[in-house]
């Protein structure tokens, strides 16, 4: 990528990677299209070596497709203890239950119905070598209870949205956990010392006629 490190957007990227380092770390970060939030982001988990990853819409994308992309990456987190990183936009947001699933993520950590006995099975065998180590008895509600738990540490959810019209008002009412549950940053116009260094280095790119 082809940055330019204002003071404004290593302030960011700082305060994301604090987010992203705390188990549970979730942000939402406002701003207005172009204010370089997806990209400091993906910098951020880069740097931090987590997967990171966003949803790829299609014309016919529906609520359990989202809820598919979701699973295959809550999974290793929630299994393995895989640092992951998810970036969901608010023009991403095709069905309004996108929202409601993220907020369940974030207030429980869990999406009811979700799994299959596949997936449980898989989190079984997974969770009980992690419980035999704490000592404690493996059974179906401590195993799962503990896959839920890996995976609120390990699973990160970043939300990009814009404060221009009334979207992030009224989801914030229908959503608290959007609010509750992540750090809010506020991504505001860039300064002038930010506006002359992205043009000086573009400016440098130029031919010399």
């Amino acid at each position: 990528m082809d940055l330019v490190f204002f003071d404004d957007a290593i302030r960011h990227i700082i305060g994301i990677l604090r987010i992203l380092m705390q188990p549970r770390g979730n942000s939402m970060l406002i701003g207005v299209s172009g204010s370089g939030k997806q990209t400091l982001t993906r910098l951020a988990a880069s740097i931090l070596e987590h997967q990171c990853f966003s949803v790829k819409l299609s014309k016919n994308f529906k609520p359990q497709d989202f809820r598919d992309c979701l699973k295959e990456k809550m999974l290793p987190s929630g299994n393995e203890g895989i640092d992951t990183t998810f970036i969901l936009t608010d023009t991403q947001i095709m069905h309004e239950s996108f929202l409601e699933d993220v907020n369940n993520i974030l207030n429980t950590g869990e999406i009811t119905n979700l799994y299959s006995k596949e997936d449980l099975d898989s989190m079984s065998f997974h969770m009980s070598k992690i419980l035999a180590k704490k000592k404690i008895p493996a059974n179906k509600d401590s195993e799962y209870n503990e896959f839920i738990e890996q995976l609120r540490d390990h699973f990160h959810i970043i939300l990009c949205m814009s404060p221009v019209g009334d979207n992030l008002r009224v989801r914030s009412r229908r959503f608290p956990s959007l609010v509750n549950c992540c750090t809010l940053d506020w991504f505001f116009s860039w300064p002038e010392e930010a506006l002359l260094g992205v043009a000086e280095q573009y400016l440098k790119k130029l031919p010399n006629d």
